[in-house]
């Protein structure tokens, strides 16, 4: 078992590990139990009724949280044309329309957040698998990140606003960033009602029984705190 620091077990101290909290208490409490010296990152866990290896129990879908995630996105774009004088004017950080930036990536380089193309690049792209792939990095037109040049704009934008995809992992979990320790509450609680909102019109039409098991909420190296699933399937992102 990993030894935990003062810090760790003081915060610890604090939550009631038996109880299922309403949202807005364990939120205060993801706050309170935050230890890093740094600005930690919010994250929902949910472990989820389905079974991966089903095709009609996937969970895969992207979602703009209203207060963004509190911090910077850099951008990719592999696009040509006005694809890429549309990237370039919307504020991408890299715009990958020559030889040298695809062998750049191809080699490891990777400083960017997140990567869009357009549809004629992803034969090309595709060819990058091995390195975007392992990082969540691949353009995908579920996750809204393979978009025609006329949306290049838009993808931009939402990518920076704070969009975030959520899918089912092989273990039957989903698990994303709704914003920063240093957020107001009622921030944060507005980012996880517009999450689990999403998480439930993305129901697949194999789920059977609980499609929700259980939510953990914690801070970056915090401890997790858990939070009443019906009650948080059914808050409203105005509360």
């Amino acid at each position: 078992m990993a030894k935990h620091g003062k810090k760790y077990m003081a915060a610890l101290a604090k939550v009631n590990i038996d109880e299922l909290y309403m949202p807005v208490d364990a939120i205060n409490l993801v706050k309170e139990t935050a230890v890093t010296k740094f600005d930690a990152t919010v994250e929902v866990h949910l472990r989820m009724g389905l079974d991966p290896r089903q095709a009609d129990q996937q969970v895969r879908d992207v979602v703009v949280l209203p207060n963004g995630l509190g911090k910077t996105v850099r951008v990719a774009v592999f696009a040509q044309g006005e694809g890429a004088v549309a990237a370039r004017a919307a504020g991408a950080e890299v715009v990958v329309d020559d030889d040298e930036t695809f062998a750049r990536i191809q080699g490891g380089w990777l400083e960017f957040d997140v990567a869009i193309a357009t549809p004629d690049l992803m034969g090309k792209v595709g060819r990058l698998g091995r390195v975007l792939g392992p990082r969540g990095l691949m353009p995908n037109p579920k996750a809204g990140t393979v978009v025609p040049a006329s949306d290049i704009a838009r993808a931009i934008n939402e990518a920076k606003a704070g969009r975030v995809e959520f899918r089912l992992d092989k273990t039957a979990n989903i698990h994303v960033q709704v914003g920063k320790a240093s957020f107001p509450s009622d921030k944060l609680l507005e980012n996880f009602a517009v999450l689990m909102e999403a998480i439930k019109k993305a129901r697949p039409s194999g789920a059977k029984g609980f499609y929700i098991r259980r939510i953990t909420l914690a801070a970056t190296m915090g401890p997790g705190i858990k939070v009443e699933p019906n009650a948080a399937q059914n808050m409203q992102a105005d509360e």
